[in-house]
């Protein structure tokens, strides 16, 4: 058997709670990992003052995966300066790894707004406004000039665009949509719109659609089953996946991964939520969206089979215990999981 070497960051909140879970569940699927912590998050940086050394940085590189659970400081902390632990530690990770396919599917839970759905959201994921283009004039005069630029080139793009084509032909309704705003973003949206449909002719069994990203919003709660694959750029694809876990059935539900398809270095696997830290220590958290990030992870390491049965399980137990997931504990529920397995 294959034993895989896992960096694991718990990071901050629930973050460790819920990656706790998720690890319990792996080993019930019968894989083994060869695991390494790492503490790294707003409470590494308020006793440090380090985001992400590059001597960490470089450790990284030489694991197979990384299952992180959530980071972030508590709502109101004036420890941690606004942005600094998302440039300096995920961002950072995503520019340094080349995870440039951020993937979230979504099952419907059968309460849903969305039950009987399936949905895949193929986020670029390290261009665009998160590029760190822009900077400021006479800042904090009245005469302040901020800009922000979205950086959008033909390579990034194409190897995108190409992801969410190569996954649409795999599903079963074959069908795929660009979300943007080509009506206002004239020229970032031509880029995107032109390489779309160039790409379409290399997939005929492929049914294409275009949603401007304010109307997409609107389908997803009133027409969900509208999508099936969606594409789309990196600040699009950040807010309609947060409304996509509420309507699929929880952000707590919801996992990601932050891929490197061409496996030159780890991938990295987290769920959607954040850190809650009003939550933490109270073992009440919703790990399944942690679950379902490791799920992924295994899918990645071509643990195909094991992935399958850990997300029918994650599955079986948000229908199963979906009015009761608030009133079980994080463990109990982490153990409904691997039961079922």
């Amino acid at each position: 058997m294959t034993k895989y070497k896992v960096a694991v960051i718990g990071g901050d909140g629930i973050g460790p709670e819920v990656t706790e879970e998720a690890l319990k569940v792996v080993k019930a699927a019968g894989i083994e990992l060869d695991t390494s912590s790492f503490s790294l998050g707003a409470k590494h940086y308020v006793e440090t003052g380090e985001v992400l050394e590059t001597k960490t940085l470089e450790s990284l590189r030489g694991f197979d995966a990384i299952l992180l659970g959530a980071i972030g400081p508590a709502i109101g902390s004036k420890e941690v300066p606004p942005g600094i632990l998302e440039r300096g530690l995920l961002l950072r990770l995503r520019f340094a790894l080349d995870l440039y396919i951020n993937l979230r599917p979504f099952s419907a839970t059968k309460s849903s707004l969305a039950a009987g759905h399936q949905l895949y959201v193929v986020r670029e994921n390290t261009e665009g406004p998160y590029a760190g283009e822009g900077g400021q004039l006479r800042a904090g005069t009245n005469f302040e000039v901020a800009t922000q630029g979205s950086v959008n080139t033909y390579h990034g793009v194409q190897r995108c665009i190409r992801f969410a084509f190569e996954l649409a032909n795999e599903t079963p309704r074959k069908h795929l949509t660009l979300v943007h705003k080509t009506n206002v973003l004239v020229y970032a949206g031509s880029l995107w719109q032109r390489v779309f449909e160039a790409t379409a002719s290399e997939f005929p069994d492929v049914e294409t659609a275009y949603s401007h990203v304010d109307a997409a919003t609107i389908y997803l709660v009133n027409d969900p089953g509208r999508f099936d694959v969606v594409v789309t750029d990196n600040l699009f694809g950040d807010i309609i996946t947060d409304l996509a876990g509420a309507v699929y059935g929880g952000i707590g539900l919801a996992a990601s991964a932050n891929l490197n398809p061409a496996k030159t270095g780890p991938s990295l696997f987290e769920p959607v939520h954040g850190a809650a830290h009003d939550i933490a220590g109270t073992n009440t958290a919703n790990p399944l969206g942690a679950i379902s990030s490791a799920a992924m992870m295994l899918r990645h390491l071509g643990e195909l089979e094991a992935a399958e049965r850990v997300q029918k399980a994650v599955l079986s137990v948000s229908d199963e215990l979906v009015e009761l997931t608030k009133q079980l504990s994080t463990t109990a529920i982490g153990d409904a999981v691997a039961e079922r397995l």
